[in-house]
């Protein structure tokens, strides 16, 4: 139904003529006819009849005006849903228990009023091509290719450094460690079901196995997280890997030990993946919100892929401690691709 003659029909059903219906919408008398014909031809029905004083509406005409007023008003809502600001800032975390989420979590505080709509895809591909289609706006990514050879128009920035833990259940060798190094883990199995290959937490463990000797098996099934610390909480040998930040919970009884990875820490470079020409403000409230938490200087004591250090040099990505007031800010040019862990 064609939206310009629906606004005529109501323009001349509320100024009881065509002449001041036509003076209303800036078209002339002869447009606002053959819009009021070409309406009524497709309805089937007359919707004026005409006197002296101008046109009446049939009992057509009447029916028909409550329908008319609530298509515009519908027209005019779905122009505001999609006006910079005035829908929901779409942003896939990955996983929401993940640090990702709890960014996300900690900039809804701090601007309450920016709506979000938090999704979760799983790889690399499927996060660009929806910030390339416009679906999101933003995704927690880390960067495993060359920034200069991702997709045109895609950007990033470095924003959270997650430090890796090692969790194992209380019988196992590392249990009463407070610490342990990376080095260290070779010869104790590290069991990560979730790890898929191709992915891009899938080359990041890959390189962290390879560095430092440590044996990653990532056969499974993947059951989900249940099932992960079910076996790790009664296992001798088998522990994993997780992030800082992710939100495990288990029941008191499992009694799992989170022990931190030190010389070096082994850190999970994350970053927020966005599209250059999105104008949402609350993508723009977002990433000023994070990149805030960057700080001067090159991380020390810590670890990355080979992939993850094209951003030294620049600035030190937040490292999930309180936030540092950082006086300068960068700018990227592209980036995105997968990210789990």
């Amino acid at each position: 139904m064609d939206l310009d003659a629906v606004r005529t029909f109501v323009a001349a059903a509320d100024g009881g003529r065509f002449q001041d219906a036509a003076a209303e919408l800036s078209v002339t008398q002869q447009a606002v006819s053959k819009r009021i014909a070409a309406l009524e031809k497709g309805l089937g029905v007359r919707l004026f009849t005409r006197d002296a004083r101008g046109v009446r509406l049939t009992i057509d005409g009447q029916a028909f005006l409550p329908h008319a007023r609530e298509l515009l008003r519908a027209e005019e809502r779905a122009a505001a849903s999609v006006q910079p600001g005035r829908r929901a800032l779409r942003v896939d975390v990955i996983g929401r228990r993940l640090a990702p989420a709890h960014l996300l979590r900690d900039f809804h505080r701090a601007h309450p009023d920016t709506e979000l709509d938090v999704v979760t895809l799983f790889d690399a591909d499927a996060a660009v091509a929806a910030l390339l289609s416009g679906t999101i706006d933003a995704s927690f990514r880390a960067i495993t290719r060359p920034l200069s050879e991702l997709p045109d128009g895609i950007e990033a920035d470095r924003v959270l450094d997650e430090p890796i833990e090692l969790l194992t259940g209380p019988g196992h060798a590392l249990a009463a460690a407070r610490s342990a190094t990376p080095a260290g883990l070779a010869g104790h199995p590290i069991w990560m079901p979730a790890v898929v290959p191709g992915t891009e937490w899938g080359a990041y463990y890959d390189e962290l196995a390879a560095a430092f000797g440590i044996t990653i098996d990532t056969v499974g099934p993947n059951f989900g997280t249940e099932p992960l610390l079910d076996t790790i909480a009664d296992s001798p040998r088998l522990a994993t890997l997780v992030g800082a930040q992710t939100h495990v919970l288990w029941p008191a009884d499992y009694d799992l030990r989170r022990i931190p990875l030190r010389g070096p820490t082994p850190v999970y470079p994350h970053s927020l993946v966005r599209h250059r020409d999105n104008p949402h403000p609350g993508l723009t409230a977002l990433r000023d919100h994070l990149v805030s938490r960057w700080s001067a200087g090159a991380a020390t004591g810590t670890w990355t892929p080979g992939w993850a250090r094209q951003w030294e040099g620049t600035r030190r990505p937040y490292d999930g401690a309180e936030p540092r007031n950082a006086p300068t800010r960068r700018t990227n040019h592209s980036g995105s691709s997968s990210q789990g862990q």
